[in-house]
């Protein structure tokens, strides 16, 4: 226990709640106020008062005493961090690490050591958004996170928590340039404008514009980047808020694929230069996205209010690769076939999955406010959330092109051509959703949740082949007491389930082909927190088990009708011990978390699996962060961060093969220059790995394949932002 309260208080980035510097930046999602001067903005500090995150369904109750497990980054903390992707939460949260995290691609987080699931477990100010794509920060004000069960926030969902977008509002007079550079060819600049109109200033307009030039020190990364989104409101009378905004994103960029083992060793950490994507047919990954959403809230009688709020998100992607596999003959055998040869041969195959079409609508109907009932006072929300998916996919090109090497110096050519069928789907959804938070005695609160899930689902692959059609129905609890033992301090308890839906796949030798497959989750955690003006901190330990699907037995044969049976495979157990803490000390400020985590598979058919820890989940992670404002030369601030992570197994089956945990030691410097009449600048720099550490950053295992990602080396940025 005293290596675990070590590590919770030395532990990185954000507290339960946010900093004091984050904290003045952010700005309510639908306020009606009259806007705020800048200069009160960069003035104020407010500690542990801000909102719980809207994504929870809690968020009109103060974060500091709602019993859940959340934080809150805003966009001054993530540009003071140098995080431009959702990639760089894992340098920010003990909790989230990486998961196939790399150049030219989308982002994967894991959360407790769950894989969060990109098509379910993604908000976007609260609505369902698909991240199999690029998602711009550019117009975001900050980011949520919530850790742990997600079953009354969303119908279908992986567990360990769910990640929240929050879109930038007109909700001040602001003119704002940038301009950014990064080690190795990156350049960018960007445009934030925001505008209050009108007599009393009932209209509002904000546009944000990002254009960038992409490129790591890594070979053949370059690439472009373009955002541009445009949000407005209109302040009506009575309280009532009208909120639309757009937005269109472009990336192109190849990709980097993973190292592997070589034979039966683990290499030494590879040159983080060396791309194995870097062969002259290879073409760059391109990743569109446009989004858009409408937001109504009336306020009604007696303090209650409606809240209308849809959005619709089309995505268009070109996947292609050089892919990096174990090595195979020209038969399509393998050996090996989970990592590289000893001597750094490997296959090379030619994947190109072009035109990718991808759209996801939602619409939020719910009503929300304070009631009497039986004697007590109860804060209500209720509502119905209808989702729609839909996937259209041509086929692909998924061939081999040659033999290649690990080393990255062998060209190979290519002739393969359109080969592979892919999948179409169609998936449609109803949750009705209803949470009640009810005051039993002035230091007591009981919480309760409910969301009723009734969805629709479909898939067929492009030749027509494989189809499946099934419905699914429901029901995901939540439930938690806390006691407010002082003021904005609280312990707490909660239980919650989640689901995830499959489907039996429509083969021949599949017994149940077709048939939904329903894998539940369950959470309990317990845990204190509080807030002062000095000083946020939490202390959770949670327990999460996953039922696991996808086993077909091992007497399935492909070739024998009904030899197979889709059927669960025991469960995935996460016990862990959770700590954040930030302290502020007149001009320094501490920040830390830190997590311990036991995860392991019990239950299983395949004896070997049964207590090994997952790959790629770290058992222990520490980070942590300070800054300090220098009194002799004002507008300074200096910090500096550690992120630690232990060790990672590479297989399902063997826990002795496994990555060393590694160090990593970055630092910062801003420095904001008045001018006159309230303009100012502020210069900005950064430098990540600071000691060029070389260590094996991550190291998924995916497609029953093991993936070594190389931490990246030294880089330093630069950064200029204007306010006019």
């Amino acid at each position: 226990m005293a290596y675990a309260a070590l590590l919770a208080c030395a532990g990185p980035a954000m507290a339960q709640t946010t900093s004091p510097a984050t904290q003045a930046t952010l700005a309510p999602q639908a306020s009606t106020a009259a806007p705020v001067p800048q200069a009160a903005l960069d003035t104020v500090t407010i500690t542990g008062r801000n909102s719980a995150p809207a994504v929870s369904g809690f968020g009109d109750q103060p974060l500091a005493t709602t019993p859940i497990s959340a934080s809150r980054y805003g966009e001054a903390e993530l540009a003071e961090q140098g995080v431009t992707r959702l990639s760089g939460l894992t340098g920010l949260n003990a909790s989230v690490s990486d998961a196939y995290n790399t150049t030219g691609y989308w982002d994967y987080l894991t959360v407790r050591g769950f894989l969060l699931d990109n098509r379910f477990n993604y908000r976007r100010d609260g609505l369902p958004v698909n991240a199999e794509t690029s998602l711009p920060l550019a117009n975001k004000s900050g980011v949520e996170l919530l850790r742990g069960s997600s079953g009354i926030q969303a119908g279908t969902s992986a567990p360990g928590g769910l990640v929240n977008l929050l879109v930038k509002r007109p909700d001040r007079d602001l003119t704002r340039f940038h301009l950014g550079w990064a080690e190795g060819g990156r350049v960018g600049a960007q445009a934030d404008v925001s505008r209050r109109l009108g007599e009393a200033g009932e209209f509002g307009l904000r546009g944000n514009l990002l254009v960038e030039r992409l490129d790591t020190p890594t070979q053949n990364t370059r690439g472009q980047r373009h955002v541009a989104a445009l949000a407005a409101d209109w302040r009506g009378p009575g309280g009532s808020l009208l909120e639309a905004e757009v937005e269109h994103s472009r990336q192109r960029q190849p990709s980097v694929p993973g190292f592997s083992m070589l034979g039966n060793s683990i290499p030494s950490p590879a040159d983080p230069r060396i791309n194995l994507n870097n062969q002259a047919w290879s073409q760059p990954v391109l990743l569109q996205g446009d989004t858009a959403s409408l937001r109504w809230t009336q306020p009604l009688e007696a303090g209650w209010k409606f809240v209308a709020h849809g959005m619709t998100q089309r995505l268009k992607n070109d996947d292609r690769i050089a892919f990096p596999y174990g090595l195979f003959d020209a038969n399509y055998n393998c050996n090996p076939c989970d990592r590289y040869a000893a001597n750094g041969d490997l296959t090379l195959w030619d994947f190109r999955s072009e035109n990718e079409r991808r759209r996801s609508d939602a619409l939020d109907l719910g009503v929300q406010g304070k009631a009497q009932l039986a004697g007590l006072p109860h804060q209500l929300a209720g509502g119905l959330l209808l989702t729609r998916y839909q996937q259209r996919m041509q086929p692909q090109v998924y061939d081999i092109a040659g033999t290649g090497n690990a080393s990255g110096a062998i060209q190979v050519t290519t002739t393969a051509t359109v080969n592979d069928q892919n999948t179409n789907r169609d998936e449609r959804s109803s949750e009705f959703y209803l949470r009640d938070a009810i005051r039993l005695a002035p230091q007591w609160q009981a919480w309760l949740g409910l969301r009723l899930t009734r969805l629709q689902r479909e898939s067929v692959r492009t030749d027509g082949s494989r189809a499946s059609d099934y419905s699914d129905s429901f029901t995901t609890p939540w439930l938690a007491l806390s006691h407010e033992w002082a003021p904005q301090h609280i312990v707490f308890a909660s239980w919650g389930r989640g689901a995830e839906s499959d489907v039996a796949p429509n083969r021949t030798y599949v017994v149940n082909r077709g048939e939904a497959v329903l894998a539940r989750s369950r959470q309990w955690e317990i845990g204190a927190k509080g807030t002062q003006r000095q000083r946020n901190w939490s202390l959770t330990y949670f327990d999460i088990q996953r039922a696991q699907t996808a086993n077909l037995g091992s007497a399935c044969s492909s070739s024998t009708a009904d030899s197979c049976t889709f059927t669960f495979d025991g469960v995935a157990h996460h016990r862990g011990l959770e700590g954040e803490l930030s302290q502020q000390f007149g001009p320094l400020r501490l920040e830390g978390s830190a997590l311990l985590l036991r995860a392991r598979r019990e239950g299983s058919a395949n004896a070997a699996v049964n207590g090994q820890r997952p790959p790629n989940v770290p058992e222990y992670t520490a980070k942590a962060g300070a800054s300090y404002t220098v009194a002799s030369l004002p507008g300074l601030t200096l910090g500096a961060a550690a992120v630690h992570e232990g060790g990672r197994t590479l297989l399902p089956t063997d826990g002795q093969l496994r990555i060393p945990a590694w160090t990593r030691l970055d630092a910062n410097a801003q420095w904001q220059q008045a001018l006159a009449d309230q303009r100012r600048l502020t210069w900005s720099a950064g430098i990540t790995n600071l000691a060029n550490r070389r260590a094996w950053r991550d190291a998924p295992y995916q497609f029953e394949h093991i993936y070594l990602f190389p931490l990246p080396e030294r880089s330093l940025r630069l950064g200029l932002q204007i306010d006019l």
